[in-house]
């Protein structure tokens, strides 16, 4: 059961534009979008910030999908994981591959880029980070240093939802919580705090 409960979309007319964005990226409008609407200024500038880290840039948007259900997933937050994991199959990451995501460093699911992505991104999301000079040589093998920006601004765009969501244990969606359950019961993904009701 969430902690602070989000407003309703009808209440607020006035950031329809800015719902429509969002909505439009993920396939359905957050929970965690209308409760930051409580404060309307940073709902809008995450919002924006948002937009432009997860956007196709240098780096493929299935690729920054991945990475942010990886740094989910180290750092706890299964509300998020179910949302990245759904994001990515819509923009055309293989189920077999999601479901294998855990699994990354011995799959031949994933290239060698990839490995060193999702290694920074699992490093990082642990507190104190665990990613080592190492991680960020490999990934410094397969990526530019603008990639690399690219890819830890993904990283600390989710420390920021991963925080928001576990505090806020915001309601999980029925479409991504539909999904996740379908396709992420088997690695161990469970609902938690993000379900409908506290039990």
């Amino acid at each position: 059961m969430p902690r602070i409960e989000p407003l309703s979309r009808e209440s607020l007319p006035q950031y329809e534009d800015t719902f429509r964005l969002v909505e439009a990226a993920l396939g359905v409008l957050p929970n965690s979008t209308l409760t930051m609407a409580r404060r309307p200024e940073i709902m809008e500038a995450f919002a924006r910030l948002n937009a432009v880290v997860m956007a196709e840039g240098t780096v493929g948007g299935v690729l920054k999908q991945l990475i942010a259900t990886v740094v989910s997933g180290a750092a706890g937050c299964a509300y998020c994981q179910a949302h990245t994991s759904h994001v990515a199959e819509q923009r055309g990451a293989d189920v077999a591959k999601l479901a294998a995501v855990w699994e990354f460093e011995v799959s031949p699911l994933f290239t060698e880029g990839e490995r060193a992505a999702l290694r920074v991104a699992r490093g990082a999301g642990v507190t104190p980070s665990a990613v080592t000079d190492e991680d960020m040589r490999r990934l410094r093998d397969h990526f530019d240093d603008d990639q690399v920006v690219e890819i830890v601004a993904v990283i600390a765009n989710f420390g920021f939802l991963n925080r928001w969501n576990d505090t806020m244990a915001t309601q999980l969606e029925r479409s991504p919580l539909t999904w996740a359950s379908e396709h992420l019961g088997d690695t161990g993904w469970e609902v938690g705090k993000h379900s409908k009701s506290s039990e």
